[in-house]
């Protein structure tokens, strides 16, 4: 029986909910949440918010409106893993499991980590100053928030593809490392409502205070919807779709044929007032049913509690077991029970040649095949995606070379025959596992 893939996100608890979570991880989430062919995994990522929030009222009221927001918009906890992520103990003890096979030339290139040092730069400070632990192993917690339930699927913005592919690089080296414990996740982007831009035009961000508040009253939506940046193009003069922050919140919540619409209103002329009075109309027709749910539970908090602890003991169903298994698989043992078979399944692992995959300058993604020693034994062609480069090396690791003769090229001084006879070995432990 084919195990169901399983969906994973969260959102950090830092502020009041916005259309740009809306559309870009709450409404997809609650939609894949009733595919009965997927197991669903929604957290509020309070422990996210510590590294760059020291404000504890702020994270605490910020976690009963994400909360409100997330049961409002339709997830029904009984169908899916609702949970603090604060109450899953594992997941801070993975995080240090992660850590330690973890490069930290990996967490270098992290983007967010890359643009403090690049502000302090600029600025002539030290590269790191003002720069947390936190922020820097950020992407590590992430990791362990993705890969202690084995997440397949997970929607992200485009700006956080890098944390899911940062995610696949350690599940693989622990992977090499101790057995076939992780799931290599996959980022769920949909292109149309990935990044929702603000009132600004740039992403749709609390750092930006350019947002449009997702319960806020009707007029007070009404008002932030006006303040939309526009161009000084008359009534009548027309308008481009291209670059539009308005026509954009506009097709994230439309129908096609909505869209096609407002496309020839912008065609012929549209005024920017009318324009933005179309759009508050279209976002309060789906948000207006959703409000009295979201205001009762703001208002009962017992409620929004209980509900989270049943989901964090749901969650921990999983998560505890699972754990014991990986504290094993790293050595941290009950010191009675036998461990010699153990250390030559380990030696037979670390025996095996590995798949590192990583992503170019040319944008593309590759993968090479290196031996124990760290020896170049094969080279892949580049890939558009993750996603491909990942499923690639899933059918080598099952079939060797024969399937996908075409799939590798040796690495110098690597004979033909030597490569077979190392993708050989991989695809006879595959089929051992």
């Amino acid at each position: 029986m084919t195990a169901p893939i399983r969906f994973l996100a969260g959102i950090t608890t830092t502020g009041t909910p916005h259309l740009g979570n809306y559309v870009g991880a709450i409404r997809p989430s609650v939609q894949a949440s009733r595919d009965p062919g997927a197991q669903n995994f929604y957290f509020l990522a309070d422990y996210h918010a510590l590294i760059k929030c020291d404000e504890p009222a702020r994270i605490q009221r910020s976690t009963l409106e994400i909360a409100a927001c997330w049961l409002a918009a339709g997830l029904d906890p009984e169908q899916v893993f609702f949970y603090r992520q604060s109450d899953i103990p594992e997941i801070t003890e993975l995080t240090w499991l992660l850590t330690c096979v973890t490069g930290k030339g990996l967490l270098n290139r992290a983007h967010a980590y890359k643009a403090s040092v690049d502000k302090n730069t600029a600025a002539g400070n030290d590269h790191d100053a003002d720069v947390t632990a936190g922020l820097f192993m950020y992407p590590v917690l992430m990791g362990a928030d993705i890969l202690l339930f084995n997440g397949r699927k997970i929607p992200v913005g485009r700006d956080q593809i890098q944390h899911i592919e940062m995610a696949r690089d350690m599940a693989q080296s622990f992977n090499h490392l101790y057995g076939e414990h992780f799931v290599l996740p996959e980022a769920f982007v949909s292109d149309s409502v990935a990044m929702l831009p603000g009132l600004d035009g740039r992403k749709m961000s609390k750092s930006y205070d350019n947002v449009i508040a997702l319960f806020a009253p009707p007029e007070q939506m009404r008002r932030q919807i006006a303040g939309i940046v526009t161009d000084s193009r008359a009534p009548g003069e027309p308008k481009p779709v291209e670059g539009s922050a308005l026509f954009q919140i506009y097709e994230a919540f439309a129908t096609p044929e909505e869209t096609r619409q407002m496309r020839k209103a912008y065609a012929d002329g549209i005024a920017w007032g009318d324009a933005k009075q179309l759009l508050f109309e279209r976002i309060d027709r789906e948000i207006a049913p959703l409000r009295g749910r979201h205001d009762a539970l703001i208002g009962d908090p017992a409620q929004l509690e209980q509900i989270l602890r049943a989901g964090a003991d749901k969650a921990r169903a999983i998560a505890t077991p699972f754990m014991a298994r990986l504290r094993h698989a790293v050595g941290l043992r009950n010191l009675g029970a036998p461990s010699g078979s153990s250390v030559k399944q380990k030696s037979a692992k670390a025996a095996l040649p590995s798949f590192k995959q990583y992503r170019e300058a040319d944008g593309l993604h590759y993968f090479k095949l290196i031996d124990a020693a760290g020896r170049l034994l094969a080279q892949s062609k580049g890939f558009q995606s993750p996603q491909e480069a990942g499923q690639t090396i899933s059918q080598l690791k099952q079939g060797g070379l024969g399937g996908m003769p075409d799939a590798l090229q040796p690495g110098p001084g690597v004979a033909p025959a030597e490569l077979e006879s190392a993708m050989a070995a991989l695809a006879a432990a595959w089929m051992a596992c």
